[in-house]
């Protein structure tokens, strides 16, 4: 994708995340990428960045717009120990030593309401982030488990240029039973709706069209689709369907004999585990010069984003926009 095409795109989700500036919790005071992030996330109007660490961690002074979160010594620990403690039914002295940690700290403040969202995982390992998310922040109504998706902005699709789409799973579940397919695809459904704008047509994946193929693999998605359809409030899903069905409207009208509000015009595509997703993801950005926002996390009850290890400033920039857009 030509750079003013993809800076275009990022810099329209920067002026919608302006118009809610939400407060956000980062978790990695101590990491100069961070530090430098939230100060460009401040200056731009993005979010209302809140710093959360250890004293240690913390810088003594900061830049206009960003703020400090004191572990240690926060008036508002015990509040969140006695708040933890009647939702776990654990033994304080074990949750004051839990409620130190940072980023479950950063997790009951957005619980409580303290904070919109969360932004954590440039120094911490994904796994550690999705397990203080739930069990503070927890999920969605109906969703048991995390997941991720991509934002792909590819070059062209038919005569459309620069096209978003939300690819998921892409990063996170390996091999999703049918109950957890139906829930990415709904909780990714939701991310369309408010990332995108868009009404999300939702596309199960596989490598059989409508039983084209007699398999187990195919006929868990088939399901996955039904559960899934049967959930969503808004916004259609049909699956079983190849790639070309859902994307391409000549080939779904060759290969689709029922009406369909989704093959030919998806806009959410949803991979039946991760072996395809990450690979697929990786070859759109790769060989087809797209623009891939992301992982970004979905599913818990208020947005928690991870961040790659690898990050970069700009990419927690962009992140802290997405994030503020789903608020």
């Amino acid at each position: 994708m030509a750079p003013d095409a993809a800076d275009g795109f990022v810099d329209h989700l920067k002026g919608r995340a302006k118009t809610i500036c939400p407060t956000i919790a980062y978790v990695g005071a101590d990491d100069p990428r961070v530090s430098e992030a939230v100060e460009r996330v401040a200056r731009e109007g993005i979010a209302r960045p809140v710093l959360v660490g250890l004293p240690a961690q913390l810088p003594e002074s900061c830049p206009p717009g960003v703020r400090t979160e004191r572990v240690e010594d926060s008036e508002r620990l015990s509040r969140f120990v006695r708040q933890y403690c009647d939702r776990r039914g654990v033994a304080p002295p074990v949750v004051r030593r839990l409620m130190k940690r940072p980023l479950l700290y950063a997790g009951m403040m957005v619980a409580g309401g303290e904070a919109d969202a969360m932004v954590a995982g440039s120094n911490r390992p994904s796994a550690s982030v999705f397990q203080a998310a739930g069990l503070t922040v927890g999920y969605q109504e109906g969703i048991e488990a995390p997941s991720t998706f991509f934002i792909m902005v590819v070059p062209r699709l038919g005569q459309r240029r620069h096209v978003p789409l939300i690819f998921a799973d892409c990063a996170l579940n390996v091999q999703p039973d049918v109950e957890l397919l139906a829930q990415i695809a709904v909780v990714s459904a939701r991310s369309a709706r408010r990332l995108l704008g868009v009404v999300p047509r939702v596309a199960l994946l596989s490598f059989s069209t409508h039983g084209s193929a007699a398999h187990a693999r195919a006929e868990l998605v088939r399901r996955a689709a039904r559960l899934a359809r049967d959930a969503l409030e808004d916004g259609f899903v049909d699956g079983e369907l190849q790639l070309d069905a859902a994307l391409a409207p000549e080939v779904a009208r060759r290969k689709v004999s029922q009406e369909s509000e989704v093959a030919g015009r998806a806009n959410v595509l949803v991979f039946p585990d991760l072996n395809a997703g990450n690979i697929a993801y990786k070859a759109v950005q790769y060989l087809g010069g797209a623009l891939a926002l992301g992982p970004m996390s979905q599913g818990f009850a208020r947005p928690v984003s991870d961040l790659s290890r690898g990050c970069s400033v700009d990419d927690i920039v962009c992140v802290s926009a997405v994030t503020a857009l789903q608020v």
